[in-house]
Formats: structure tokens, sequence, C-alpha cells
């Protein structure tokens, strides 16, 4: 099995930290980024919230443009470290990387926690990596919806809605059956886990 680390590709169009078309040094996190791009990478690190997923949104779609003009598709590795944020925006992210013609690698690194655990399992199967020392955490559907006794009892249609994708999120990604997620992941209480659980589970394929 090939680590996902292992990629050694160099920076595009620049040598040693320096742009060469200008002979400058470049910023540290131009470095970086270039880097990363190159190689097919990308960091969700943070809050899951607005400007964090359209990051990570708009690198899809450019990984797929760039696949589609060249005719050659790539694996993308996506390394998530995140104690989780909004789902809706979660949601979305997920709907990309199941649309993404490029297959998309998901590594979990120091923790995956709720919206964040449902993107790190909606990887490639079999390229589902998580590193032994991170933290990892899955719950029931939560929101602090406040309004009118009418507006309360029509939001819970969408609460329950919202709570049924969050569901086929994780029979999708662990093969579990709908009984089997509700009982080993989306109790009252929060579920907490191990490296070597999550793989158990389904949703992980390798620990690194």
């Amino acid at each position: 099995m090939t680590s996902p680390l292992s990629s050694k590709a160099p920076l595009n169009g620049r040598k040693n930290g320096i742009d060469s078309d200008r002979d400058l040094p470049l910023p540290v996190q131009d470095i970086y980024d270039n880097t990363f791009l190159k190689n097919h990478v990308h960091f969700l690190s943070g809050d899951i919230e607005e400007q964090n997923i359209l990051k990570t949104i708009q690198w899809i779609i450019y990984e797929n443009a760039l696949s589609g003009a060249s005719g050659e598709s790539q694996t993308l590795q996506l390394y998530v470290n995140s104690t989780g944020g909004d789902l809706y925006h979660a949601l979305g992210l997920i709907d990309m990387m199941r649309l993404s013609k490029n297959p998309i690698q998901t590594i979990g690194v120091g923790a995956i926690m709720s919206a964040a655990f449902l993107i790190f399992s909606s990887g490639q199967k079999g390229h589902r990596y998580i590193t032994k020392n991170c933290s990892i955490m899955c719950h029931q559907y939560s929101d602090t919806y406040e309004g009118k006794h009418h507006d309360l009892k029509s939001f819970s249609k969408e609460a329950e809605m919202t709570n049924e994708r969050m569901l086929r999120v994780l029979q999708d990604a662990s093969g579990l059956s709908s009984r089997e997620v509700k009982k080993k992941l989306l109790t009252p209480s929060d579920i907490w886990l191990s490296a070597e659980e999550l793989v158990k589970l389904g949703i992980a394929d390798h620990i690194l």
C-alpha cells in the first residue's frame, strides 16, 4: 500500500522556492500552496464554515477542470482536521466529492468530529486514512434554531430530513444498515471512537 504522504512532485515552474520567471523568493505560504496544488492535495482544517468549505469546493472544481482538459484522471488527497461546524456546508461539500470525476482520498489528522466526521467518511472507499492519534467523534444532528411556535413546528420537518441525510451518508460510507448506523453512530450521546474502531465500522480503511 502506498502512503498518501509519499508524493514527491516538484513545484510547477519553480525551483527551490524561487519564481523562475522573476527570480524572486516566494512567500512561504505560496510555496506551500503551490506544492499542495501540484500534488493534488488540499487541507481542510478548522471550523466547517462557509469560507473553508468554499475553498475546498473550488479546489475540487479546479482539479476536475484540469482533468477534463488533459483527459487524465488524478487522485485527489483531502486532509481533514476539524472539530466540526455547519452541517449544511458539510453536506454541500460531500455532494461535490460524490460528483467529482477524480477519486478523493481522505486523510484524518488531529480531529475528525461532527460534520468533519461525515466529510472524512465520504472519501473514496479503500483510501480513507486515519492517523492513530486522531480524535474521532460522531453524534446526532443538533441545531439551535429559535423562532415562533409555529415556525419551530415547521422546522422540525427539516430537522428530521437533515438527520435522514446524515443517516444516508453514513450508510453509504460504511455499508451498515440504517438500524446499525443509528445504534453504533447516531445515538443520543456523542460517540467517541479509536482509529481501530473506525476501521472496524467500515468508516476508515487504513491507520497511519
